[in-house]
C-alpha cells in the first residue's frame, strides 16, 4: 500500500484533487478535518484536554463542541492557537496511524490523506509521498472568497497560519501547479494514479 499526503493552502484546490483521486479504484480517502472534529467530540481524553485549558464553555449542555467559542478563543491568539494544535495535532496523527494500519488490512492500494496544516504536524514523515497543491495567491483568494463568502482579510489572516507556500513546495515530492481550470486538476491527479501504479 502506499500512502499520499495531499496539501495546499487556502483555495489550492486540494479538495478537488481529493476528490478526483477517489474516484479511482483501490483508493481510500482520510481527511484531517474530518479526524480532528471526531476527536473533539469523541475522544475523551482531547475533550477532557480542551475542556481543562479552554474553559467549560468548549462543549454545549448538549456534550457539542462549541466551535464558534473555541474560534473566537483560538484565532486572535497565537499563544491559544499553538495550545489547541498541542492538543489535537498529537491525537489527530494518532488516529492517522490507526487508518493506515485499518486501510492495509482491508487491503487498499493508495490512502490518500489530505491536510492543509501536514507539514505543520509533521504528519508528512509518516507517508511515502507528499503532494503539494499551490495556485497563485490571488486565484486562492478568489476561490476561497467565492467558496467561502468570507472577506479577503479573513482568508489572509488563515493564510498567515499555513506554511508559506514556497516553502512547501520545496519539501514536496510532487507539486500540482492549479492555476487553470478543473480539468487541468483533474488530469494532474489521473496522471499522480498512472505514475503511483507503475
Amino acid at each position: 500500500m502506499t500512502t499520499v499526503g495531499v496539501t495546499g493552502g487556502i483555495g489550492s484546490g486540494k479538495s478537488a484533487f481529493v476528490a478526483r483521486l477517489a474516484e479511482h479504484d483501490g483508493v481510500r480517502v482520510v481527511l484531517a478535518d474530518d479526524l480532528a472534529k471526531q476527536l473533539m467530540v469523541e475522544d475523551a481524553e482531547v475533550r477532557s484536554a480542551l475542556s481543562a485549558r479552554f474553559g467549560p464553555e468548549t462543549y454545549r449542555p448538549d456534550g457539542a463542541l462549541s466551535r464558534s467559542y473555541l474560534a473566537g478563543r483560538v484565532f486572535a491568539d497565537p499563544r491559544e492557537l499553538a495550545a489547541l494544535n498541542a492538543i489535537v495535532h498529537p491525537a489527530v496523527r494518532r488516529a492517522l496511524a490507526l487508518e493506515v494500519d485499518r486501510a492495509r488490512a482491508d487491503g487498499i492500494d493508495v490512502l490518500v490523506y489530505e491536510a492543509a496544516l501536514l507539514f505543520e504536524t509533521g504528519g508528512d514523515a509518516v507517508l511515502d509521498t507528499v503532494v503539494v497543491i499551490d495556485a497563485p495567491e490571488d486565484v486562492r483568494l478568489a476561490r476561497a472568497a467565492a467558496r467561502d463568502g468570507v472577506l479577503e482579510d479573513d482568508i489572509r489572516a488563515r493564510m498567515r497560519h499555513q506554511i508559506d507556500p514556497a516553502d512547501a513546495r520545496e519539501r514536496a515530492d510532487v507539486v500540482v501547479d492549479n492555476g487553470g481550470d478543473l480539468d487541468a486538476l483533474r488530469a494532474a491527479a489521473d496522471a499522480l494514479m498512472r505514475a503511483l501504479a507503475a
